[in-house]
């Protein structure tokens, strides 16, 4: 956090503390209730708002159970209009006016740089009316209708902010999620009371890790935090048995070692997206409780959605997200295993630090079993149901390069596959499907693109993790100098085209495009460096 004296930080943040959780339980309930009541249904239903994501970010104006009363009252008398009704009850969502405009004469690390002022939000006033979880620091959003913090688009955002010295900013950002950490018990998906059931792939680790990299001190000082965040991820697993094999994150495999996969607490409609999950369980007469999970969980794993949680790999009405054992998920958690490791090893606790390295060690051997396919030499995810892998070759697939897990003869299948198989003139696409969704072909995303770009650098493959950096960076370009603006998403195949798919347009902003732009660039940049040190000609990038 900012460098204030420590006991005013100290009441500063316990005062927020005190104000976020002071919703408990009574306000949270009287929330909980709200999103499925009858009222909610009929606004999230009636195509006031486009977007359902709108209604749940306006502001009532008085208390939901009062406004609810109302509207019971009001909803038969002659001239009802709901829209009025609404309108007259809440206040719309607030997009703050920043007076910024595009100049496409400047580079895309400079539009980028220039844009963290725009996307930066000060520490929030708590308003107990709102949807809002009031963070103690300021912090960087994605951008368009994303207006929250989010949790694992924050890492990738984090390593453009380090990239283009904002470091205090990036430290702010593992600040408030210590704060969630501390305050609720885990990182929700945002910092909006609707995300209260689920949370996001687990890149905490990796943001302490970015913040405190060699400074012990530091390092350690995040360390009850890193425990919470895997005993969030692992609650329940001393539950289990072969009669009971899942506890909501946590499977037990058949030869009894833990894996995990994704989950939510709520078998409900996400109060978000309302209408599409409504709408989708009703037409094709799912059974709703697992239809509405197994959404929840895909919202949770941040591919929302992807051919990945489909059993028929084609259609979202085939979802079935909690069954699997997903790659992204287990390596996430095998590197917060080392660095809980770390910690300990760096406190002095070698009893505990010794725990946690058998425990990542462990997981690794599960992923080697599970999670690799030698048939098609490449990683899938395991629908433990089932016993078997899913098929759907995506590129999670590269998180154990990433990671460091793949041995050097899987690491060179999986690359091998990758050039051949995933990589497109705009940069690497998501899964090798096309079903409409914006986590399938055509669609490149900037986090995939980093995860899978360092992943071919740590096994030796440095001009190809070049080569496809310098596509994706291009394909920024043109769509930066057509439009002025960075995109959550591309479409990589026909670089004529935009991204497509999803429950909501296209969204400008935008944070991790952002991040991961100027991360490699950065990348790029210092190999010119060095090759003309050596005395051979940089590589002039279009950007």
């Amino acid at each position: 956090m900012k460098q204030i004296p420590n006991l005013y930080k100290a009441i500063v943040v316990s005062l927020v503390i005190l104000s976020a959780c002071s919703q408990a339980p009574e306000q949270k309930a009287e929330q909980f209730d709200f999103y499925q009541s009858d009222f909610f249904k009929e606004v999230q239903l009636s195509g006031i708002f486009p977007d359902s994501k709108t209604f749940v970010d306006c502001t009532p104006k008085q208390p939901l159970a009062e406004i609810n009363t109302i509207y019971e009252a009001q909803k038969t008398e002659e001239g009802f209009v709901l829209k009025d009704f609404v309108l007259e009850h809440f206040e719309l969502p607030v997009t703050p006016v920043t007076g910024f405009k595009s100049d496409t004469s400047m580079t895309v690390v400079k539009h980028c740089t220039d844009l963290w002022s725009v996307l930066t939000r000060q520490p929030d006033e708590y308003n107990p009316l709102s949807s809002l979880v009031p963070l103690p620091e300021s912090y960087i959003v994605p951008g368009g209708r994303f207006r929250e913090i989010y949790y694992w688009d924050s890492y990738f955002t984090m390593e453009g902010l380090v990239k283009s010295g904002q470091e205090d900013m990036a430290r702010n950002m593992v600040n408030n999620f210590s704060f969630l950490i501390d305050s609720l018990g885990f990182i929700p998906n945002g910092n909006r009371n609707y995300y209260s059931g689920r949370s996001q792939p687990p890149f905490y680790s990796l943001m302490v890790d970015l913040v405190a990299s060699g400074q012990r001190e530091l390092f350690m000082s995040y360390l009850p935090r890193l425990l919470e965040e895997y005993n969030f991820w692992m609650d329940g697993a001393d539950t289990l048995n072969s009669n009971y094999p899942a506890h909501r994150r946590v499977v037990l495999m058949p030869d009894g070692s833990l894996l995990n996969r994704y989950w939510d607490n709520y078998a409900l409609p996400r109060p978000e997206s309302f209408k599409p999950d409504y709408e989708l369980v009703t037409e094709h007469d799912l059974q709703q409780e697992t239809a509405y999970r197994h959404l929840r969980a895909g919202a949770e794993s941040g591919w929302d959605y992807s051919s990945r949680w489909f059993e028929d790999q084609k259609s979202l009405k085939t979802i079935h997200t909690t069954d699997i054992i997903p790659v992204d998920l287990n390596t996430l958690l095998y590197f917060l295993e080392l660095k809980i490791a770390q910690g300990y090893n760096w406190k002095g606790d070698l009893q505990n630090a010794d725990l946690f390295i058998n425990k990542a060690e462990k997981r690794k051997l599960a992923i080697d079993k599970y999670l690799w396919d030698e048939a098609d030499r490449f990683y899938i995810d395991y629908d433990y149901t089932k016993q078997q892998k899913t098929g759907v070759l995506s590129l999670a697939g590269a998180y154990p390069l990433f990671f460091k897990i793949a041995s050097k003869a899987q690491a060179k299948s999986v690359v091998e596959r990758l050039l051949a198989d995933f990589l497109k003139p705009g940069g690497f696409v998501t899964t090798l499907n096309e079903t409409g969704q914006q986590w399938d072909a055509p669609n490149g995303w900037a986090p995939l693109q980093w995860i899978t770009i360092n992943g071919l650098y740590n096994y030796g493959y440095g001009d190809e993790g070049n080569g496809a950096a310098e596509r994706w960076l291009n394909r920024n370009t043109e769509v930066y100098k057509a439009t002025g603006k960075m995109m959550e998403k591309y479409n990589v195949l026909d670089t004529m085209l935009l991204a497509g798919g999803g429950e909501y347009p296209l969204q400008d902003g935008f944070g991790w495009t952002n991040g991961v732009a100027i991360a490699l660039q950065k990348i790029l940049a210092d190999r010119d460096t060095i090759n003309t040190m050596r005395g051979a000609e940089p590589v002039e990038m279009n950007n």
